[in-house]
């Protein structure tokens, strides 16, 4: 199904994949955030650089070439089915929910294809607490998750509204 609302999807995720891959090439090449270590903007953010080898919060991470690869093609495949469950889904809600997804992933998957691991730069903390540091392509992600399990708990679809 390739309306209008698919057309408005794919520029969303172009759009989340573009901020991210900009604002990480700013970061890293006009910033220099490697050079500068940890900025502090807050009392509780700072901007620093983190290598993520491995996936959301570096969980599975390694420095083998082998495991890049695979998490490569494991993104790959994820931005795949996202992209098709966006074009087949009846609520648009979902698919704008999964354009934010598919963008965020797009960004950290160009990373890793770029640099070998996804660079990341926000670090939020208090009292003590500190947050994993992310990256807008997280934050996308996050956006998107977030639309997905607000609509499944709030908005009703018309199969259930029919149902009754």
């Amino acid at each position: 199904m390739f309306d209008r609302t698919r057309v408005w999807c794919l520029l969303i995720a172009g759009i989340m994949f573009g901020l991210d891959q900009l604002h990480k090439y700013w970061m890293l090449h006009i910033f220099d955030i490697a050079q500068k270590g940890r900025v502090e903007i807050n009392s509780f953010f700072d901007l620093l650089l983190v290598w993520n080898r491995g996936v959301s919060y570096g969980l599975f991470s390694s420095n083998g070439e082998t495991a890049r690869i695979i998490l490569i093609v494991l993104t790959s495949l994820a931005i795949v089915s996202i992209l098709i469950w966006m074009f087949r889904t009846s609520s648009h809600f979902t698919a704008f929910a999964l354009a934010f997804i598919a963008g965020g992933a797009a960004g950290n998957l160009a990373d890793r294809i770029i640099y070998g691991a996804v660079a990341d730069f926000f670090s939020f903390h208090a009292f003590g607490f500190s947050w994993y540091v992310f990256n807008l392509a997280d934050t996308a992600i996050v956006v998107g998750v977030a639309g997905l399990i607000y609509e499944s708990l709030f908005v009703r679809h018309k199969s259930a509204a029919n149902d009754q």
